[in-house]
């Protein structure tokens, strides 16, 4: 017998079309008596209605009561915010509307980087394709490791990532600086292993060092030397995963100095350790 017995549910019972345009054949919302074991709610261009619809809130609200656990994806979160689930419990959504799930429902702990967030019965994920690693975790729970990665590999998902992983790279979260400082980000990836100082950053742009530090932080939201350490992340994660390089090879080529220093900033931006990272996504 399959271990789950999925049942797509929408008020009214009615035919739903997804943004893409593509149709579901969704059943009317569930008795709030009856069994239930999880409850996912999507997210998408209709949230904003969903979320304002008080007899959908109250669904959610009393499913989510009897279900044994709760999970949202993407912009989902806002309806579960909505019905009162996340009052109290950290949460994730799209990183582009985390400020305003934050400012809209200021009893929700939102955090802005993980892909994913477990907190007691109730799981977030971030944006759409996060919403595979979440599927994947709680499968993990319900069956089982092997279970999963045997999933991940039948799906042909290439990484099983765990929910600490940031939203997106490096690379991707400085190129709104990229006009400005895209030349001096590529001096940095090409130099990342030399001691990299504020002042050696602020002759390579050509400006003061208080200048430089002001401007930086204006186009990026980050000091220079978070901006450097999230590079070398950046680079040591793809050595972790793509060559056979000792650990501390990899920590002396990406700049950090030793392996200790790696591990540290490692905990602090992925919440995960090289090594663990490793094991987990190495190919």
């Amino acid at each position: 017998m399959p271990p789950y017995a999925l049942q797509v549910v929408a008020k009214g019972g009615e035919r739903v079309t997804a943004s893409a345009g593509l149709g579901l054949v969704a059943g009317p919302l569930t008795p709030v008596c009856s069994t239930l074991d999880t409850l996912l709610v999507a997210g998408g261009q209709g949230i904003e209605a969903a979320a304002a619809d008080p007899v959908l809130v109250d669904w959610v609200r009393e499913r989510a009561r009897k279900a044994r656990r709760v999970a949202s994806v993407c912009t989902g979160a806002f309806l579960l915010a909505a019905s009162g689930v996340l009052d109290g419990r950290r949460a994730a959504t799209h990183w582009s509307l985390c400020d305003e799930l934050a400012r809209r429902f200021p009893r929700v702990r939102v955090e802005p980087d993980p892909i994913f967030v477990h907190d007691g019965p109730v799981w977030t994920s971030a944006g759409v394709t996060a919403g595979i690693d979440l599927a994947l975790a709680l499968v993990e729970e319900d069956l089982g490791r092997a279970v999963a990665l045997a999933v991940a590999r039948y799906l042909v998902v290439f990484l099983k990532r765990p929910g600490g992983q940031a939203q997106f790279s490096a690379a991707l979260s400085l190129q709104a600086a990229e006009d400005e400082f895209g030349a001096l980000h590529d001096w940095i990836n090409a130099h990342l292993a030399d001691d990299i100082s504020l002042p050696l950053l602020a002759r390579q742009a050509g400006m003061s060092e208080r200048s430089f530090s002001r401007r930086y932080a204006e186009a990026t939201g980050l000091t220079p030397g978070r901006a450097v350490e999230r590079l070398r992340v950046e680079a040591a994660r793809r050595l972790l995963s793509e060559s056979r390089l000792p650990v501390k090879r990899i920590s002396q080529r990406c700049g950090f100095g030793s392996e200790e220093t790696m591990r540290r900033s490692f905990l602090r931006l992925l919440a995960v350790t090289p090594q663990d990272y490793r094991a987990r996504f190495s190919s």
